[in-house]
């Protein structure tokens, strides 16, 4: 099993949907998008890799940025090997500084993925290169670009390394440990994400209430969708 994190908006969960070739997690332009930890299951010959999706790593200043917090730091203990997703910046954050820390507390193995290599020139790219190595003893650093899928391949060359023989944990096609009725309810939490602005997103959460599916595949529902604050619901 390999946790990915990192801050808000640095591109975990678009990797986490070109590993494993579809889309599980959602995606927005909002921080805290993704709000639980959420499981994509890739094949690759004989290694089945099992990565976990975490929330964005901040500083919390409500109880669900607590919760989510919290499940970033459970998510670094107890797992095969740790991926760190970056920003092509020369910078290193707090958020950066406590991740690694907990990574040398799991005492796990670790690859720095560099995301967003196809906004940044390569002298650029160099130096912070330079600055991860010096903070840190990364496995290895691979630069990436989820949006286009440059170097995912290299990066699950890496992490095969540190495959273990045992038997797999999902049966063969299975993308995801989700419920068919949460992906639905995350898609249109997607949507709301897209639409809206402010706070008021981040105040909302979606039940599926009614779920079928045709003969043809064609899927009905119905949703309800809670709001935070009555004045979010006009």
């Amino acid at each position: 099993m390999i946790t990915i994190c990192g801050r808000p908006n640095v591109g975990k969960s678009t990797l986490t949907n070109a590993l494993a070739g579809e889309k599980i997690a959602i995606v927005s332009n909002k921080p805290q998008t993704t709000r639980n930890r959420i499981t994509a299951v890739c094949q690759r010959g004989e290694t089945q890799f099992v990565f976990l999706d975490t929330p964005g790593f901040h500083k919390p200043r409500t109880r669900l940025g607590d919760y989510m917090v919290n499940v970033v730091r459970q998510s670094v203990a107890d797992v095969d090997a740790v991926v760190l997703v970056v920003e092509p910046v020369a910078s290193l954050g707090p958020q950066e500084r406590e991740l690694i820390a907990s990574i040398k507390a799991a005492n796990c193995p670790a690859v720095l993925a560099i995301n967003k290599l196809d906004t940044v020139e390569p002298e650029k790219l160099l130096a912070v290169i330079a600055l991860y190595s010096e903070a840190y003893a990364f496995n290895a650093i691979v630069p990436i670009s989820a949006k286009t899928g440059d170097g995912v391949e290299e990066l699950l060359k890496e992490l095969d390394k540190f495959a273990v023989e045992s038997p797999a944990l999902f049966p063969e096609g299975v993308t995801t440990d989700q419920p068919e009725k949460q992906v639905c309810a995350e898609l249109i939490r997607e949507k709301l994400l897209l639409n809206l602005e402010r706070e008021v997103p981040h105040g909302t959460a979606v039940e599926i209430t009614r779920f079928s599916e045709r003969d043809d595949g064609i899927i009905d529902l119905e949703a309800t969708i809670y709001c935070e604050k009555a004045s979010h619901k006009g």
